[in-house]
């Protein structure tokens, strides 16, 4: 519930999150609404509500109601729209705004809830492009301070227990859009020619998607791959920060993507990137320097450029640096949470 130093009287900001399933935008959502906390009276609607904001429970928001003073509705999802449009016409003082992350021509739905925000954030200019008015394009940012390399990444990995010397690791729910079985057939290639290297899928097997995980295992079976290809299933947010910093070598296998926040997650961790050009991967990556661009969907371009960082680790290592240095410098948390207060003083 709100607290001293934001009592429900004094709240500034709503931020939603009405998907019970954790997702990438729950993610996005949760790293930067505590940020927001410090620039506004903010608060948190929903589920999985993050440490340093305060929650708005249900009878708090019903005590906003016919408020004279706005206070901002910050959507990231239709239903989130949606709730914010029936809240003001049943009487909640409501300044709308939707960030938008699709890449993509909307359906009809969601134009409609878009011609009624207030103002429009697009998390890249590809997004904004899809939208039929004006937006301001704010990039995810990362924070730093938490996705950060390891002391000793050797060690990280030694902790993980798998064979070997080195991991891969490709993040995200198991399933074809984020290429999963992109990254297994990649794997089944390239593994038995580097045995000192190992690879993780770290993400959740929804009950729809068992099928295609079980697909997933039955190939890495028929390659004796059992011990060195491992799909973990969903972890605590913390266990996935670890995960990172285990990594040599980060793969982004995403056919299409909003964004995809696990790029420069894995870069703040200082691994080394190939990634398919889906989502904002090109705009987040130096090609080349550091990461490396491939073809959504390619499994022979994804093993092609694989393949010279599985050889040479220490290079893996420096386009890693070199990773960790770009976002700190283009992609911080706190220049996406600035970005987005200033949309919100445009409206109160």
């Amino acid at each position: 519930m709100p607290t001293d130093t934001c009592p429900a009287a004094d709240i500034d900001v709503i931020v939603p999150n009405l998907h019970r399933r954790y997702s990438g935008v729950t993610a996005t959502n949760r790293m930067v609404a505590p940020k927001l906390a410090q620039r506004f009276c903010a608060v948190w609607f929903g589920s999985h509500a993050p440490g340093g904001i305060a929650r708005l429970g249900m009878a708090d928001l019903l005590t906003l109601w016919r408020r004279r003073r706005p206070l901002i509705w910050h959507a990231r999802r239709n239903n989130e729209m949606i709730a914010g449009v029936l809240l003001r016409a049943l009487g909640w003082p409501l300044k709308l705004v939707f960030t938008s992350a699709a890449q993509r021509h909307h359906t009809w739905i969601t134009r409609w809830l878009i011609r009624r925000m207030d103002a429009i954030i697009a998390t890249s200019e590809i997004s904004a492009s899809y939208l039929k008015r004006p937006s301001t394009v704010v990039m995810h940012g990362v924070d730093t301070d938490v996705y950060t390399p390891p002391a000793d990444r050797a060690a990280a990995f030694a902790e993980s227990g798998l064979p070997g010397a080195y991991a891969i690791g490709c993040f995200g729910r198991v399933r074809a859009q984020k290429g999963s079985d992109v990254f297994v057939a990649a794997m089944c290639r390239l593994l038995p020619r580097y045995p000192d290297f190992s690879a993780v899928l770290v993400g959740a097997v929804t009950p729809e998607q068992a099928p295609f995980a079980g697909e997933l295992k039955k190939q890495i079976a028929a390659a004796g791959l059992e011990q060195r290809i491992v799909i973990t299933g969903e972890l605590d947010i913390a266990d996935v920060q670890r995960w990172y910093q285990r990594l040599t070598i980060y793969a982004f296998t995403s056919r299409n993507e909003g964004f995809g926040l696990t790029l420069i997650e894995a870069m703040a961790a200082g691994a080394a990137l190939v990634a398919s050009r889906a989502g904002a991967a090109e705009l987040v990556i130096e090609d080349g320097v550091t990461g490396v661009l491939v073809p959504p969907g390619d499994v022979d371009a994804l093993v092609a450029a694989l393949e010279p960082l599985m050889q040479d680790p220490p290079a893996a290592r420096a386009m890693g640096e070199r990773a960790r240095v770009r976002v700190v410098a283009n992609f911080s948390l706190d220049a996406e949470a600035d970005k987005i207060a200033a949309v919100y003083r445009t409206l109160v």
